[in-house]
């Protein structure tokens, strides 16, 4: 299995720093707008090619699961892309991104969880 777990936590930094910076006095809604859409597409470029997922034993139904996962989030990316970009309820699309960028949080945990399993599994654990 590999997992850019180092691409996809630099790109969830990146959609936080550019949501907050829709609170920076200086920034213009539409610089926030683009910069926030920029970096939606860095996210889901890396959702696309974040993993080969485990296909053996137990870990293939969490697989499965991850799978499922990451293709509803890559819906709810897609849906709120023109939606960021045209908006006239500013306050909503951020509230929208806020709740996708903590899924998109637990997604990269379970993303580690099956790669520390997999690992463990490999090697025998601790039995």
């Amino acid at each position: 299995m590999t997992i850019t777990t180092t691409g996809m936590s630099v790109a969830l930094q990146g959609l936080g720093q550019a949501l907050e910076a829709r609170h920076e006095p200086e920034m213009s809604l539409g610089s926030w707008r683009w910069s926030v859409r920029q970096q939606m597409a860095l996210v889901r470029d890396t959702l696309l090619t974040e993993a080969e997922y485990a296909d053996e034993g137990w870990l293939v139904a969490r697989t499965g699961s991850l799978l499922r996962e990451r293709s509803s989030l890559l819906a709810r990316l897609s849906a709120l892309g023109p939606a960021v970009l045209e908006s006239p309820d500013v306050d909503a699309v951020h509230r929208e991104l806020d709740r996708l960028l903590v899924d998109l949080g637990r997604h990269a945990q379970r993303l580690h969880d099956l790669a520390y399993d997999e690992v463990e599994l490999e090697l025998g654990g601790s039995e």
